[in-house]
C-alpha cells in the first residue's frame, strides 16, 4: 500500500524560503513521473511542479518558475520542494502526488494516481 506523507508546511514572512518534503512508503520515486500541487481556498488544485526520474526532466509553472525547485534524494523515497523569494500569493495547501499516468499534462492532477494528505503553507506580508 502507497503512502505519500508530507511535511514542512507553516508559516512564513513573504520573501523568505521553505522547503517540502514529502516521503513515501510502499514507493519509490525512480520511474514515474511525481510532482506538488497546491490548492488555495475556492480554487482548483493546480500543478506547481513536476520531476520525471527516468527522462531527467523538470516542469514548473509559470507562477513559481526560477523561484521553486522539485528534486527527489538519492534513495527516491522523499520528494523535496524548495521554494524561494516566496510570496503571499503562494498561500495554500501544498500536495505531493505520485505515479504519473501518462496521456495528459504533467501539471494535470488528473494525472497523478497517489496523493498525500497536504500541507499547509501560508506566507504573510
Amino acid at each position: 500500500q502507497v503512502h505519500l506523507v508530507e511535511s514542512g508546511g507553516g508559516s512564513v514572512v513573504a520573501g523568505g524560503t521553505r522547503q517540502l518534503s514529502c516521503t513515501a512508503s510502499g514507493y519509490r520515486f525512480d520511474h514515474y513521473c511525481v510532482g506538488w500541487f497546491r490548492q488555495a481556498p475556492g480554487n482548483e488544485r493546480e500543478g506547481v511542479a513536476v520531476y520525471c526520474p527516468v527522462a531527467g526532466r523538470t516542469e514548473y509553472a509559470d507562477s513559481v518558475l526560477g523561484r521553486f525547485t522539485v528534486y527527489v534524494d538519492n534513495a527516491y523515497t522523499t520528494l523535496y520542494l524548495l521554494m524561494k523569494s516566496l510570496s503571499p500569493e503562494d498561500t495554500a495547501t501544498y500536495y505531493c502526488a505520485a505515479d504519473y499516468q501518462g496521456g495528459i499534462d504533467y501539471l494535470s492532477a488528473a494525472a497523478y494516481r497517489y496523493w498525500g494528505q497536504g500541507t499547509q503553507l501560508t506566507v504573510s506580508g
